[in-house]
């Protein structure tokens, strides 16, 4: 697994999307990587703000641009100060959207880092639909940030379905947090258990099954924490019965965790399309941040 490089942090330059720019200086500074600093200036607002005006509209676009160049120049002299990071910065007009996934693109970014909430393009309640729209969007892994950053990652909760794409999420995991201790997870509900349960099968027959399946979980786990190169010191490994999102934000709570790292896709578990269904209740009802990979970076 490379090193992270590059880190882009798109923001709105609203007090609570500043979070994310922090986490971001944080992992730049942890990581000794590049990071590019970038603010969307929405062309469809500016277009109705030009048919607002009776006159100058140039003029009053010229002075807005200046006005949102001078914060994005004083919030990347703040990060400077405040971390010791030295942001370059990327200010666009256009497809908000569009300029942050070109963006990362163009930078070849290994990790996005963005607010769950904020205002303007990122206002909405839980996780803001510009970010949810870049998950969908991007291939590049995203830091989707809850929390108020004050130190590098401690705990990181892995939900694990044992796939490939598990695999790799936990490499990149220990990219982005190095130190920290890593909770592996895997929740496991036996196949078809309910329609077994109706049709008479009795219960010491189901917890033999589920016997049976604990502990092939645990063969799998112990075969991915040697795969992945994991330090046994650094790792706990649960393995339990339930619903696999219930689990996931019960542990993170139990566990004390301050990073979850879960994939758009997967088997099993984390199967569904674009972003799974166990994945978007993970972002919506976690507290804690929460790490989405999609691919290996090259």
């Amino acid at each position: 697994m490379n090193p992270i490089r590059t880190v882009v942090a798109p923001t709105d330059l609203s007090a609570l999307a500043r979070h994310a720019v922090v986490r971001a200086c944080l992992l730049a500074a942890e990581l000794g990587a590049r990071l590019s600093l970038q603010h969307v200036v929405n062309a469809g607002a500016l277009d109705t703000l030009r048919h607002l005006l009776d006159a100058d509209a140039a003029g009053v676009q010229e002075k807005l641009l200046a006005e949102v160049r001078g914060e994005v120049e004083a919030l990347a002299a703040e990060m400077h100060r405040r971390h010791g990071v030295v942001p370059e910065q990327q200010l666009a007009v256009g497809s908000v959207l569009g300029e942050i996934v070109a963006h990362a693109e163009a930078v070849d970014a290994d990790l996005l880092v963005m607010g769950a909430r904020g205002a303007g393009f990122m206002r909405e309640l839980l996780i803001g639909s510009t970010t949810e729209r870049v998950l969908r969007k991007s291939v590049r892994p995203m830091l989707v940030v809850k929390q108020i950053a004050h130190e590098p990652y401690r705990r990181v909760l892995v939900p694990v379905d044992f796939s490939a794409r598990a695999l790799e999420a936990l490499q990149f995991a220990q990219c982005v947090a190095p130190q920290a201790e890593f909770v592996l997870l895997h929740a496991f509900e036996v196949p078809f258990e309910g329609k077994l349960r109706y049709a008479g099968v009795e219960e010491n027959a189901l917890s033999s099954l589920r016997v049976n399946a604990r502990r092939e979980a645990g063969a799998q786990m112990k075969e991915l924490v040697a795969c992945a190169g994991l330090d046994e010191n650094r790792v706990r490994r649960i393995v339990v019965h339930g619903e696999a999102t219930t689990q996931i934000l019960e542990q993170e709570q139990e566990q004390d965790c301050d990073l979850i790292v879960i994939g758009k896709r997967g088997h099993g578990l984390l199967g569904e399309m674009l972003l799974g269904s166990v994945t978007k209740h993970v972002l919506a009802r976690s507290t804690a941040d929460v790490l989405v990979c999609d691919r290996k970076p090259d």
